[in-house]
């Protein structure tokens, strides 16, 4: 599995987010500048976070962009699978009708167990534990 800037990138975003959990909304163009991630970019970001329910926005002048739950309860796995769809390696884990040997395949089997680990890794950070370690690396 090899993630992709849209899963890396929302990461970020997400973490940011979590920085100011009951702080109030922020910016999206604040965002961008402490992340550094164009403003197009991260604009197309928060709509599948948003339809996944892990963000929320509001408008006005005091609007922007918050965590939808506390970030003790937002999952890695959850942000990833957000904007990167399924976990698993192959597709005929989560579609086995379009593989006619999908019934005999050992190596169907060796993908669902590298997607089911890949998924408990993934399920283990949270948001909060994602600072935690962020502060620890940083001496804070």
């Amino acid at each position: 599995m090899k993630l992709s800037t849209r899963g890396r990138y929302s990461t970020r975003f997400m973490i940011e987010l979590a920085l100011y959990y009951n702080k109030g909304p922020i910016l999206l163009k604040e965002i961008c500048k402490s992340q550094q991630i164009s403003l197009k970019y991260l604009s197309q970001l928060v709509i599948p976070l948003k339809i996944a329910g892990l963000i929320k926005t509001s408008r006005g002048a005091h609007g922007g962009y918050f965590l939808a739950r506390p970030p003790e309860e937002i999952k890695l796995s959850e942000i990833i699978t957000a904007v990167e769809g399924s976990l698993n390696p192959v597709e005929c884990i989560d579609n086995p009708e379009i593989c006619e040997r999908s019934d005999n395949c050992v190596t169907k089997a060796i993908w669902a167990e590298v997607g089911k680990k890949c998924l408990e890794t993934l399920s283990f950070y949270t948001l909060k534990k994602m600072i935690e370690l962020q502060k620890e690396m940083s001496g804070k």
